[in-house]
């Protein structure tokens, strides 16, 4: 396997998989946190109607 960062070779023994480091584990993780990666689907946002 090899991971989806950087693309070297992955063991499945390996404590990072599906990642080769902690570097790219953390690439990963911002790359969710400043919205880089998107799941399709439907808006959840909801919509206020000025009515309290």
């Amino acid at each position: 396997m090899k991971c989806p960062i950087c693309g070297k070779p992955v063991a499945f023994s390996d404590p990072d998989m599906p990642f080769c480091s902690e570097r790219c584990r953390l690439i990963d993780l911002g790359n969710w946190a400043s919205e880089k990666y998107v799941i399709p689907g439907e808006s959840t946002a909801i919509e206020e109607d000025g009515e309290d």
